[in-house]
C-alpha cells in the first residue's frame, strides 16, 4: 500500500510539472491572451514595413496590453502591409490615435503601440487608423550610417 501512495505522489507532481511547461510554453509562445478579455473591437492600420511583427503581438498603450494583432496583409491598392488589431472593449481611443511597430529591448519582440490623439471621437469597430510609424530596420540604419560616414570621407579626401 506504501509503495502505491508513493507512486500516486509522484505522477501528480509529473502532471504538475507538465502543466506548468506547458503554460510556460504558451506563454513565450505568446498562445495567452494577455490582456484582451471578453469583447473586443477590430481597427485597421496600414504600415509602410512591418518588419518582424507576428499574429498575435501585442498591442500597447503606456506599457499597458490594450489588444492583440488580429493578421498580417499585403494591401493591393496601396502596396503596403494591413494590419488589423483586435482592441478590448474597455480601452476607448480617440479617433486620431497613433500607432508604431516598436520592438521590445535592442532585439526583442515587437509590439504595436498606440499613442492617443486629442480628438473627442472615439474609434469603433472597422475604423482605421490614419497615422502610423512604420518598424524600424536595424539594417537600414546600419547602412544609412555607414553611407554618410563614406560620405564624410570622401569631402574630406577633396579638400
Amino acid at each position: 500500500m506504501e509503495r502505491s501512495k508513493l507512486d500516486l505522489w509522484v505522477g501528480l507532481f509529473v502532471c504538475a510539472g507538465i502543466g506548468a511547461l506547458l503554460v510556460l510554453a504558451m506563454k513565450v509562445g505568446n498562445m495567452t491572451t494577455g490582456g484582451i478579455g471578453g469583447e473586443s473591437y477590430t481597427v485597421y492600420a496600414n504600415f509602410d514595413n512591418i518588419g518582424g511583427l507576428k499574429p498575435r503581438a501585442a498591442v500597447k498603450s503606456a506599457g499597458v496590453v490594450v489588444g492583440r494583432v488580429t493578421s498580417l496583409g499585403f494591401d493591393n491598392e496601396r502596396f503596403n502591409a494591413r494590419v488589423v488589431l483586435a482592441l478590448d472593449s474597455q480601452f476607448k481611443f480617440p479617433k486620431d490615435t497613433t500607432a508604431s511597430i516598436l520592438t521590445s529591448g535592442l532585439l526583442g519582440e515587437q509590439y504595436i503601440g498606440l499613442e492617443a490623439g486629442g480628438d473627442s471621437a472615439n474609434l469603433v469597430n472597422g475604423d482605421s487608423l490614419k497615422l502610423t510609424q512604420s518598424a524600424v530596420v536595424l539594417e537600414k540604419l546600419i547602412s544609412q550610417f555607414l553611407y554618410s560616414k563614406a560620405a564624410e570621407g570622401g569631402d574630406t579626401a577633396k579638400k
